[in-house]
C-alpha cells in the first residue's frame, strides 16, 4: 500500500466506523469510573467504578479480536501478534477525575452539541481509548485483508488508575518488558517529549478545630478546588456574602461559608479559581478564627497566593520547562486537625529534596508538618528519537504545520516507560469555545472533527513506526 492509499484508506475506515467509535465513547462515559478505594476488594483494586471501565475497554477489545489479558483488575493488555514479540505499545486510560460542580450538561451522559462530544472521560481520556483501540483495529482489518503480520506486535495496555496514583503502570513496568516505544493518546499535539516532575504532599495542623468546626474542599488533589466550605460558629448577621461566595445558617450557631471557584488541571492552575483560596481569604478578611486557626489560615494564603509557587518560596524554571506550578487541591479537616495537599509540577532545575525542605521549613514556622505523598522526577525522551520523529511528522502532514516536540508540566503515562511520548488529541492550534471545558473541568469535551483527524494520524503514525528499523 502506498502512502497516499494508507492515507486514503484510513480516511475511509475513519468515516465508516464514526457512529460505532461515539456508541463505544458514549458506553465508556456513562461509567462513573473514579477510585473508590473503600469498595476496594481483590480483583478491583480501585473500586468497582474503575473496573467496571476496565472490563468495557477489555469488551471492546475483544470485539475488535485482540487477545485480551486481565491483570488482576490493576491494569489490562491486549496484542495484535507482529513477526516478532518485539512491541509498539499505546496506552490510554479508564479512570476519570470526579465531576465537581458547574457541569451545564449531565457529565455521565455523552451530549452532542455543534459538533462536540460533552462529557466527563470525553477527553481524559475515554474518548482517546476509544481512539487508539480503532487504530488497532485498523491495523488488524489490514492484517486480515493482507494475511501478512506487521513487523512488532502492537499492545494496547489499558490503564485504570492514571488519575491517582499510577499504581497501575508502575506494576505494569515491573512486571512486564518495555516495549520499543510507547505513545499515549492523553496530551496535546504535535508531541509531548518531556514532562515536569511532580510533587505531591500533606500540609498538617495539630488538634486546632474550635471556631472553624470544618474545612472541606477540592475534588483531587492534582485539580484546583472548584468547590469549597467552612463551617464555622459565628454571628450569620455580621457576614454578608460576596462574589463566589454564599453564607447559609447551618443552625445552632453555625454558619457555613460556601466558595465557588472554576476547576482546572494542576499543570495550569491559571487558567483555574481555586474555591478553597476564596474561603479562606474570606474567613481571614472577616477576622473569623482562633489563633492558633488564623495561623493555619495564614499558611493557606501562602499555598493559594500564587499559581507559581512564590509565596511557597519554590518558584523555579529552567531552559528544559516551562516554570514551576503549584496548586493546593484538596483541604479536609481529620478530627480536630485540618490537613491540606499540594501539587507542584518542577522543572530540572530543582529536585524533590530541595522542595521538601523549602515547604516544610515554610510550614514549621506556622506549627504545621509536611508529609510527601507522591514524588515523580522530571522524564524527557530524545526529540530525535526516530518514532518521535515520525509521529511528529504524521502530524505536521496532516495540519500543514512545522511543529516541534514539547514539554508540559502534567503528568501522563510516558513518563513511565523507556521511549516514550504524549500524543494529541488536544491541539493548542486548533482552539476550543469558550462554553466547552477542558481536562478535570466543568463541561469536559472535543471536537469531533479533531477526533476524527486524530485517529487518522493515530493509524498511519502507527503504520510508519511498524515499518521502522528498531
Amino acid at each position: 500500500m502506498t502512502d497516499k492509499q494508507l492515507k486514503e484508506t484510513a480516511h475511509e475506515f475513519v468515516e465508516a466506523n464514526w457512529d460505532a467509535i461515539v456508541e463505544d465513547i458514549t458506553t465508556m462515559v456513562k461509567i462513573r469510573s473514579v477510585e473508590d478505594l473503600e469498595h476496594a476488594q481483590p480483583g478491583m483494586p480501585y473500586g468497582p467504578g474503575p473496573f467496571k471501565a476496565l472490563e468495557a475497554g477489555m469488551n471492546l477489545a475483544k470485539r475488535i479480536g485482540l487477545d485480551v489479558h486481565n491483570c488482576d483488575g490493576r491494569i489490562a493488555y491486549a496484542d495484535l501478534a507482529g513477526e516478532q514479540d518485539k512491541q509498539i505499545a499505546v496506552i490510554g486510560h479508564t479512570d476519570v477525575v470526579a465531576e465537581g460542580s458547574g457541569w451545564e450538561y449531565e457529565p455521565f451522559t455523552v451530549t452532542h452539541k455543534d459538533g462536540y462530544l460533552i462529557g466527563r472521560g470525553v477527553l481524559d481520556d475515554k474518548g482517546p481509548f476509544v481512539l487508539e483501540m480503532y487504530a488497532a483495529k485498523f491495523l488488524k482489518e489490514q492484517v486480515e485483508a493482507t494475511g501478512k503480520k506487521y513487523p512488532y506486535t502492537l499492545r494496547c495496555i489499558i490503564g485504570n488508575n492514571e488519575e491517582t496514583d499510577m499504581a497501575d503502570v508502575e506494576w505494569y513496568v515491573k512486571n512486564f518488558e518495555q516495549p520499543e516505544f510507547c505513545f499515549t493518546p492523553d496530551s496535546s499535539f504535535p508531541l509531548v517529549c518531556g514532562e515536569k516532575g511532580g510533587f505531591s504532599a500533606s500540609i498538617r495542623t495539630a488538634d486546632i478545630a474550635d471556631t472553624i468546626v470544618e474545612l472541606c474542599g477540592g475534588q483531587a488533589d492534582n485539580a484546583v478546588a472548584s468547590d469549597a466550605y467552612a463551617l464555622v460558629k459565628a454571628d450569620i448577621s455580621t457576614l454578608k456574602p460576596r462574589e463566589r461566595i454564599d453564607i447559609e445558617d447551618a443552625g445552632n450557631g453555625l454558619v457555613k461559608v460556601i466558595g465557588h471557584g472554576v476547576s482546572a488541571h494542576a499543570s495550569t492552575p491559571q487558567s483555574g479559581i481555586n474555591a478553597i483560596g476564596l474561603v479562606v481569604d474570606y474567613l481571614v478578611d472577616n477576622n473569623i478564627g482562633t489563633p492558633a486557626e488564623k495561623q493555619f489560615l495564614a499558611f493557606e494564603q501562602c499555598v493559594f497566593g500564587s499559581t507559581d509557587g512564590s509565596t511557597l518560596t519554590i518558584a523555579a524554571t529552567d531552559e528544559i520547562f516551562d516554570p514551576l506550578t503549584c496548586i493546593g487541591g484538596r483541604v479536609f479537616t481529620e478530627g480536630k486537625a485540618f490537613r491540606q495537599t499540594i501539587d507542584a509540577r518542577y522543572p530540572s532545575s530543582v529536585t524533590d529534596a530541595w522542595l521538601y525542605e523549602q515547604v516544610s521549613t515554610l510550614a514549621a514556622k506556622y506549627d504545621c508538618t509536611v508529609d510527601v505523598d507522591l514524588v515523580l522526577v522530571p522524564f524527557l525522551t530524545d526529540p530525535n528519537n526516530e518514532c518521535i520523529k515520525t509521529l511528529v511528522a504524521t502530524y505536521n502532514e496532516y495540519t500543514g504545520r512545522e511543529a516541534k516536540p514539547f514539554t508540559i508540566g502534567g503528568g501522563t503515562y510516558a513518563r513511565h516507560f523507556k521511549a516514550a511520548g504524549a500524543f494529541g488529541p488536544n491541539d493548542p492550534a486548533f482552539p476550543m469555545p469558550s462554553w466547552l471545558g477542558g481536562e478535570h473541568a466543568a463541561n469536559e469535551g472535543f471536537s469531533v472533527e479533531q477526533f476524527k483527524r486524530a485517529l487518522e494520524i493515530y493509524i498511519v503514525s502507527l503504520v510508519r513506526i511498524m515499518a521502522l528499523d528498531l
